[in-house]
C-alpha cells in the first residue's frame, strides 16, 4: 500500500506541476509579449484568458451543468480520499527480529498481531481485542483497541496488557520497547433489574 500510494502521489503532483508550469509558462509569455506560435492561446498582454464568448458558449446546452457538476464533485470525491489516504497509518507487513547469532530474521506483522490478539483476548473480562502494527521495521508500534465486558476494570485490562501480552511480544521478539496506544470500550448491554 505504501509503495502504491507513494507512486500515486509522484504521479499526481507531477501531473499538477506540469499543468501549472505549462499553463502559467503560456500566460506569462503572452503577458511579456513574447513572440509565440500562432495556435498559441493568448497572444499578447491585451489578450483576455476567456472572452465573453467562450464563456458563455456552452451555457444554452442542456449537458452542460450536469457534466461540470459531475466533474467537480468528482474532484473533490478524488482529493477527499487522496487526503484521507495520507493520514491513514499503513500496518506493518514484516519486523526485524535479532535472532541471537548476529544475523536477523524476518517475523511477519500479521503474526504478531495475532498473536497480540490472541493473548489480549485471553484476559480476563476482554470481550475482543484488534491489533495493528505501525511504525518501522525495527521499531514498531501497536495500536490496541480492547472491547471490555461490563464488569472488567479498565485500569486491570492495561495492566494485564502490559505485564503479559505486550511483555511476551518484547521477549519473544528480542525488542527493547513496544510502544503502544490502546483504546477501551465497553460492551454494550442493558441496565440490570433491580428487585
Amino acid at each position: 500500500m505504501t509503495v502504491v500510494l507513494r507512486r500515486v502521489n509522484r504521479t499526481v503532483l507531477a501531473l499538477v506541476g506540469l499543468v501549472l508550469v505549462v499553463g502559467g509558462g503560456a500566460v506569462l509569455a503572452a503577458a511579456l509579449d513574447l513572440s509565440v506560435p500562432s495556435w498559441w492561446p493568448w497572444s499578447g498582454p491585451d489578450d483576455v484568458l476567456l472572452s465573453r464568448s467562450e464563456r458563455q458558449h456552452w451555457r444554452a446546452e442542456s449537458w452542460w451543468w450536469p457534466v461540470v457538476i459531475a466533474l467537480l464533485g468528482l474532484i473533490v470525491l478524488l482529493t477527499l480520499w487522496w487526503l484521507v489516504v495520507q493520514f491513514r497509518r499503513a500496518r506493518l507487513r514484516e519486523v526485524l527480529v535479532d535472532s541471537g547469532d548476529g544475523e536477523e530474521a524476518v517475523l511477519r506483522g500479521r503474526a504478531l498481531e495475532t498473536v497480540l490478539e490472541a493473548d489480549a483476548t485471553a484476559q480476563e473480562g476482554v470481550a475482543r481485542a484488534r491489533v495493528a502494527l505501525t511504525g518501522r521495521r525495527t521499531a514498531p508500534r501497536t495500536r490496541v483497541a480492547l472491547l471490555l465486558e461490563a464488569y472488567a476494570s479498565p485500569a486491570d485490562a492495561l495492566t494485564t496488557l502490559s505485564d503479559q501480552a505486550l511483555a511476551h511480544a518484547r521477549s519473544s521478539t528480542g525488542l527493547p520497547a513496544l510502544p503502544t496506544e490502546a483504546r477501551l470500550r465497553a460492551v454494550k448491554h442493558r441496565a440490570r433489574r433491580v428487585a
